[in-house]
């Protein structure tokens, strides 16, 4: 488990859990409502046993049961409280798409949590878990008509590599390396300072 403190609540980043239950399917459901396009879990509908899920996700992290084209990938939620504002998925290795377009790291933020700080928190509390798994330097993209994106990634550290425009999609991406060895190492989850 990470932690960052922000104005009296902290912000918890840790696997999903499944007493998270109630609070995840609220946030898929924002997410679905509000912004349809983007998928805040994977493979996961209202149908879903919730239970199996998240052993599903555990078997994820070990690289066992992946769905095709997915790889090894931790899936993690930002909390605050008892409430998921967003999520970090995390993976372990890059594929041919992920290499161009998708990077190591994915996240987001529940549009009613948004403005606050918590997606910068969340990619920052990546960053060790990142080179705890081995990955010296992180790559995250965003589309280029996101400049509160682009603003969050530079304040972790990414540096702009270039722009690539995605076969089928309107809007290019923008990659970034982010070091990770010069953040401070972590023991399981927990940050040490």
């Amino acid at each position: 488990m990470v932690e960052q403190e922000q104005e009296n609540s902290i912000l918890t980043l840790r696997p999903l859990r499944v007493a998270d239950e109630r609070s995840f399917r609220r946030a898929v459901n924002e997410f679905k409502e509000m912004e349809p396009e983007w998928l805040f879990a994977f493979h996961f509908e209202a149908s879903t046993d919730f239970a199996a899920y998240v052993r599903r996700l555990d078997c994820w992290t070990k690289g066992r049961e992946l769905p095709e084209r997915f790889v090894p990938n931790t899936f993690l939620v930002g909390v605050v409280g008892n409430t998921i504002i967003g999520r970090v998925s995390l993976r372990h290795e890059l594929n041919d798409y992920l290499s161009k377009y998708g990077g190591h790291a994915g996240y987001g933020v529940l549009p009613s949590q948004r403005n606050q700080g918590y997606a910068s928190q969340m990619l920052r509390l990546t960053l060790p878990i990142a080179a705890e798994l081995n990955i010296p330097r992180l790559l995250v993209t965003c589309d280029a008509d996101n400049p509160a994106s682009q603003r969050v990634i530079e304040k972790a550290g990414g540096k702009l590599e270039n722009v690539l425009a995605e076969p089928g999609k309107t809007i290019p991406k923008k990659r970034y390396w982010i070091e990770t060895t010069q953040i401070t190492t972590i023991d399981g989850f927990g940050l040490k300072g």
